[in-house]
């Protein structure tokens, strides 16, 4: 019976922690859109992960703009040459 019991509770403490998790990760999505980064759920899911590990939010944020910009650049002279 106990084991029964212990099995639940840890279920059930799982299920509350992606529930806060997905709602946690829901507030930051609209905090983007707010500040209209550009970022998808994705996106953003890997951002968190990367400053979770350590990597410093400012770098992060430098190199995505960095990227975009280069992106930008790339798409632009494809544009000239087509």
């Amino acid at each position: 019976y106990s084991d029964t019991v212990f099995a639940a509770t840890m279920a059930s403490a799982a299920n509350a922690n992606m529930n806060a998790v997905r709602e946690t990760m829901d507030v930051l999505l609209e905090i983007s859109r707010l500040l209209n980064t550009g970022l998808d759920m994705e996106s953003l899911s890997i951002c968190v992960r990367l400053c979770e590990q350590g990597i410093n939010p400012e770098a992060l944020s430098a190199v995505i703009k960095e990227l975009r910009k280069a992106s930008e650049s790339l798409k632009a002279s494809e544009n000239c040459t087509s």
